[in-house]
């Protein structure tokens, strides 16, 4: 099991850690700040730096599978294939994030976010790089590119709060509509389910309450400049909004 430090606290950047296991699947820590690929939004690179100073380059983290290929509570770190630095199981290592490319893939996630209050509909596809997003909308009706950039900008100056939470899997059952997702139901098992907030409560208009597990920034007003670059038609009942940052 790896502690996901990451969900703690997205804007820690490194930690101390100890290697627990080392497979075909990558390199298995107690505890990590690299989010693994999940949810649409991709995994994290950097470095796990060694004791004497020697550096392993990650270039990608995925969530661990058993024989069965089920989904475990390790989190493998995917070195990159060419280096040759040793390490074995028992090393203490710093597990330290690229910085710049986290925090590109966490503007654009919660961008995805303010796309599900300005486009009401359901999702039935997502992907989120650091260097462009999209999200995938079941809906026939057109959609007009400039209207969501203007949209977009609006919900981001308004500097809306952002808010780690949870709810119970009891609650989950009698609001599904939470679930904005159709081909990614959030994870049960533990008794609650993480979620993020987008303005609310009180006075603060809400803009949107949905189950997540990725990393996003603290407020809106931290994107900055995201525009919508295409929206394509990719069949008669999905429409494809690609986001990308202002050049």
């Amino acid at each position: 099991m790896t502690q996901t430090l990451f969900r703690e606290n997205a804007y820690r950047t490194e930690c101390s850690a100890t290697v627990t296991a080392i497979t075909e699947q990558g390199i298995v820590l107690d505890r990590t700040v690299f989010y693994p690929l999940g949810g649409g939004q991709a995994g994290d690179a950097g470095l796990l730096i060694l004791a004497d100073g020697r550096e392993i380059t990650i270039s990608d983290t995925r969530k661990g599978k058993n024989a069965e290929g089920q989904f475990t509570e390790a989190i493998c770190h995917l070195p990159d294939p060419v280096q040759q630095v040793g390490l074995q199981v028992g090393d203490r290592v710093t597990a330290r994030i690229d910085w710049t490319r986290r925090h590109r893939l966490m503007r654009f996630h919660s961008t995805t976010h303010l796309l599900c209050h300005l486009v009401p509909q359901l999702v039935n596809g997502c992907s989120i790089t650091p260097d462009h997003a999209r999200l995938d909308f079941n809906m026939t009706d057109p959609l007009d590119k400039d209207e969501l950039t203007a949209g977009i900008a609006r919900l981001v100056s308004a500097a809306h709060p952002l808010v780690v939470g949870s709810i119970s899997d009891a609650e989950l059952d009698a609001n599904p509509a939470l679930v904005k997702s159709m081909s990614v139901q959030p994870p049960r098992g533990s008794g609650h389910v993480r979620t993020i907030r987008i303005g609310g409560p009180g006075a603060e208009q809400m803009i949107d309450l949905q189950p997540c597990g990725g990393t996003h920034v603290a407020n809106t007003a931290e994107i900055g400049a995201v525009i919508v670059t295409k929206i394509e038609k990719k069949s008669a009942t999905t429409r494809r909004v690609v986001l990308g940052f202002a050049p």
